[in-house]
């Protein structure tokens, strides 16, 4: 298991950016697919990025091209830079962990470990 802190959610207008960020406790941090997730009210939370250990990225359709996820592996933080933010992106947004870190993983429920989440809020 591995203990995860999100930061950085906000109010943002429609069309402006913020970043996120998720520090990661422990030594193995490296090795695990790590993934931003969301959750709007009333709707399944969904993968909006994943990074696996080697560097592979996954984008959920509705955030290709503006949002972009990375690691520093030397300060156990994954990001999410979120660009062009729309009214629809708002939701809670959740960084995780799986311990398999080959796996590009895009099902919430494989994820161990989650961060307590962070509120993202987009107006128009």
């Amino acid at each position: 298991q591995v203990q995860l802190v999100e930061s950085g959610g906000g109010l943002v207008q429609a069309g402006g950016s913020l970043r996120l960020s998720c520090a990661a406790s422990g030594r193995t941090f490296s090795s695990y697919t790590m993934g931003w997730l969301r959750q709007a009210p009333g709707k399944e939370r969904e993968v909006v990025a994943a990074i696996t250990r080697s560097g592979t990225t996954y984008y959920a359709d509705s955030v290709m091209g503006r949002f972009t996820i990375s690691r520093d592996n030397a300060k156990n933080t994954v990001y999410l830079q979120m660009n062009g933010l729309k009214p629809e992106d708002t939701a809670v947004y959740y960084c995780a962990a799986d311990g398999r870190g080959w796996v590009v993983q895009t099902t919430p429920a494989n994820f161990g470990s989650w961060g307590q989440g962070t509120q993202v809020t987009v107006s128009l």
